[in-house]
């Protein structure tokens, strides 16, 4: 095999651990030369299951490169993906970051590491080593500190709820005819959520000529979800806006909703982030009861993505690709190209490359929907919001529409 892949775990061990942990500890090393990226996300912890998704989509991106010839521009040198363990907790996550400095000082470029508390955290190690740093996390503070090292190739958290509610009405309308007049809001208490939904609840709902009808917040986790979807059955908007960061919310709140009959058939219920959209959830949730929910996200697979999709699939026996998988497989593409546009390994260069690029014909292309193009802060320009809907249980991209699998599902009655 031509990639080598090091995995890093949380705190120093000694070659005896190394001999018994069960954690994967195999180093394989690459033929010749290799260009070092990093991964940090999750692979421990409650969060572990989406840091391995996000790993699998990099290490999948680097064996196509290696197999396809690897970096072209420097006599086709490998592409070697070191991941390391973020762990559970902001502080562990920025101790991952220096622990990457400090043991892999030829690393061109990363990406990660997932939950925005995290990457805040780790990209003040990587700007200080001047690493240039791709990441999906949504908070607008990352790109708002003036740093040059990061890159972020989603939508801002901001842009995304700017842009959800004109695409909502895009959708019922296209499904009804006529845009909807009156929404509700439950939200938790937690940052995403709160500032998801703040542009919203600052006049986004009233400029788009929809009528509040009720803004419920609530402190997760919930023990009964009855007192909040009273106010559904009492007021019955067009829409609901639900946003929870805790999946058993989630349940809660969709389980009350279907013994009330305001089911997805009747209200349809719209939510954030890509967790809502995992294997997991059919698990915890059943198909019946997920039919018709929507969410939005950064990325997901959609039209056009087919051959990575299958690939994915067959190679990791995944029911489907997440967003966490896809922008782990595009970033790895983009810095493959950064490199190849640097023609150096030299980590001040590819993020100069990075700031010049305009990608065109790439795979990363197929990976992310709209332009891979950075503003000098690090927002990639003009990258869209994606709406995703479970029908016949699975979570199918319904917007952009051009790249939609599945069309929209909106109440008549709504």
């Amino acid at each position: 095999m031509t990639t080598r892949r090091t995995f890093i775990k949380q705190g120093a061990l000694g070659a005896a651990t190394l001999a018994t942990t069960s954690m994967p500890w195999r180093v394989l090393r690459a033929q010749g030369k290799s260009v070092k990226v990093a991964c940090i996300a999750p692979f421990s912890g409650p969060w572990a299951r989406t840091g391995t998704l996000i790993k699998m989509g990099a290490e999948m991106a680097v064996e196509e490169i290696n197999q396809k010839g690897g970096i072209k521009a420097l006599g086709g040198a490998k592409m070697e993906l070191v991941a390391i363990d973020a762990g559970d907790s902001a502080e562990k996550a920025k101790n991952a970051a220096q622990r990457l400095v400090a043991q892999e000082p030829d690393v061109v470029g990363g990406t990660g590491a997932w939950l925005s508390t995290f990457t805040l955290a780790v990209t003040e190690v990587t700007e200080r080593a001047q690493i240039p740093w791709l990441t999906l996390s949504y908070a607008d503070s990352l790109t708002d500190r003036g740093f040059k090292y990061i890159f972020q190739t989603s939508a801002t958290g901001s842009k995304q709820a700017t842009d959800q509610l004109p695409t909502i009405i895009d959708l019922a309308k296209a499904a009804t005819g006529k845009a909807p007049g009156t929404a509700g809001i439950i939200g938790d208490n937690t940052a995403a959520p709160m500032s998801f939904l703040k542009p919203m609840r600052e006049g986004g709902l009233a400029k788009a000529g929809i009528k509040t009808l009720f803004d419920e917040t609530y402190t997760p986790p919930l023990a009964d979800a009855t007192p909040l979807m009273q106010k559904v059955r009492s007021t019955r908007p067009d829409f609901l806006l639900f946003l929870s960061t805790n999946l058993s919310d989630l349940k809660l709140g969709l389980e009350k909703m279907a013994e009330f009959r305001l089911g997805q058939g009747v209200i349809p219920t719209i939510g954030n982030g890509a967790a809502n959209g995992s294997p997991e959830v059919l698990k915890a949730m059943s198909a019946e009861l997920l039919e018709g929910y929507i969410f939005s996200v950064a990325d997901w697979a959609m039209k056009g993505q087919e051959t990575i999709i299958d690939a994915f699939k067959k190679k990791f026996n995944e029911p489907w690709m997440t967003q966490d998988s896809i922008t782990g497989y595009g970033d790895m593409w983009i810095l493959k190209e950064a490199v190849e546009s640097a023609g150096v390994a030299d980590k001040v260069k590819v993020n100069e490359a990075l700031h010049a690029m305009d990608l065109k014909g790439s795979p990363a292309n197929i990976a992310f929907p709209g332009p891979i193009k950075f503003d000098a802060a690090g927002h990639r320009l003009d990258a869209p919001l994606v709406m995703v809907q479970w029908q016949k249980g699975v979570p199918q991209t319904i917007f952009p529409v051009d790249r939609a699998t599945a069309t929209a599902k909106w109440p008549k009655s709504s």
